[in-house]
């Protein structure tokens, strides 16, 4: 069995020379004929239409360019002014902007694919719209302790999804309209040794046959080129109502959507989850799958995989208000994107600080995964002078400012208190009871 090149250690030039030639020969050269794009894609509208990107990438993936890239992997970008001089007296011009650029990406997305951005390619939308490793091994994770052994991967971007799903033996149909992206796709495959498992097809979806796969990925564009950002989930590529309607085909579906959808425009027979990575809230999906649990609702945290759920029938009133104790716990954004405040607030036997503010306060110091807690120290009505008076008389120096129901700017209000001292403190600017409120205090003791 051949060594996997991502456990095997870097490369050494002549390894990326010789993949660069493999996927070169893999690549379908009518990828870049510049053909219109049809109805739905991942977001590289943009880029189909640019044949000189579809060249410049094309450049990449000879042994020239995969030589220049081994020198770039550790470039410094402060220096690339110097550097990019000096390239340029070996290579042309138009091969070093696209291996600069390249090398860009590649740092950038060290965020969400780690050690194997380094061997992987990227679009600038590849990078902002890809699955990050971590959410991406979860759901493959997901995929494969339900038995799934083959997915139809539509808007299959870059091929962050595609490349968790084959790692955990799933073989794969990554379908995307655009060609650049394509060809990244298959790039990244073969670069991570998985191109055995990972076909990548140029396609319109709306138009692919999924029912020769267990399972069924949709991941919509939620971004235009011309408007940023899409809200409407109507408006995604494709829209959400031929996403869902595709997942209601499949024996085993899901769908990934924003994760600020209104509760709303849920279909109610779907489950969905919302998932957080180290307390950020990443994404949200629609799950259609057998003895699913129609209109439940789940929060996962990663990485320790922690879950919260309830069904429509165990769901929580909204907790009670009550005065702030002792202890303060900010939940994680997929609990409050998941509207299971309650279910949690119920666990630490607290309740509300205010019926709209999702901070839940409590007398008693609990451990929980699904909430940091904080202990309070001091409750003032908001006021600045009266906050940098008590900073300065506890010696603060370094100072957390959060913010939920307020108006005020964290970091204009942290310059206003013109800190010195050697201790630290967190300060939570917020409603209490409807009253615009300042709470102060520090983390609490772990367990």
């Amino acid at each position: 069995m051949e060594p996997d090149p991502v456990s095997a250690g870097p490369l050494g030039l002549a390894d990326v020379a010789a993949w660069a030639a493999t996927i070169h020969h893999v690549a379908d050269t009518r990828a870049f004929d510049g053909a219109p794009a049809p109805v739905a894609d991942n977001g590289e509208v943009n880029a189909s239409a640019d044949l000189a990107a579809c060249a410049a990438f094309r450049a990449l993936l000879t042994d020239e360019g995969a030589a220049l890239l081994a020198e770039l992997r550790d470039y410094d970008p402060a220096q690339e002014l110097a550097l990019a001089t000096r390239l340029r007296r070996t290579y042309a011009s138009e091969l070093v902007s696209a291996a600069l650029a390249q090398a860009r990406l590649r740092q950038r997305a060290a965020a969400k694919f780690g050690k194997d951005a380094e061997r992987m390619f990227f679009t600038p939308n590849g990078v902002e719209q890809s699955t990050r490793t971590s959410v991406a091994t979860y759901r493959a994770e997901c995929f494969q302790a339900a038995g799934i052994r083959s997915v139809a991967d539509l808007c299959c971007g870059i091929g962050g999804d595609a490349i968790a799903f084959a790692r955990a033996g799933i073989r794969v149909l990554a379908v995307d309209r655009d060609p650049l992206t394509c060809a990244v796709a298959r790039a990244n495959a073969v670069a991570l040794g998985l191109d055995e498992l990972i076909e990548v097809r140029e396609a319109d979806v709306t138009e692919v046959d999924t029912s020769p796969y267990d399972a069924v990925f949709v991941d919509p564009a939620r971004r235009s080129g011309a408007r940023g950002r899409i809200f409407d989930p109507e408006a995604y590529s494709p829209p959400l109502s031929w996403a869902v309607a595709a997942a209601r085909k499949a024996p085993f579906a899901e769908l990934k959507i924003a994760p600020g959808i209104p509760h709303d425009m849920i279909p109610a027979d779907a489950e969905a989850e919302w998932i957080s990575d180290g307390g950020d809230v990443k994404e949200a999906v629609l799950g259609f799958r057998p003895n699913a649990t129609p209109g439940a609702r789940r929060a996962v945290l990663l990485p320790s995989g922690a879950g919260v759920w309830a069904s429509p029938a165990t769901m929580l009133p909204d907790p009670e208000v009550r005065p702030v104790g002792r202890y303060l716990y900010e939940p994680d954004g997929a609990v409050i994107r998941a509207h299971l405040v309650a279910e949690v607030a119920d666990d630490l036997g607290g309740g509300l600080i205010d019926p709209t503010i999702a901070y839940i306060t409590a007398d008693e110091l609990h451990s929980t995964p699904y909430a940091t807690s904080y202990e309070i120290t001091d409750r003032l009505p908001f006021n600045v002078k009266k906050l940098k008076a008590l900073l300065r008389e506890r010696e603060v120096g370094i100072l957390t400012v959060k913010k939920r129901g307020s108006a005020v700017e964290p970091e204009e209000l942290r310059k206003k208190m013109k800190l010195q001292g050697r201790n630290s403190a967190t300060v939570f600017l917020t409603r209490v009871a409807g009253a615009p409120t300042m709470l102060v205090g520090h983390p609490a003791p772990a367990g």
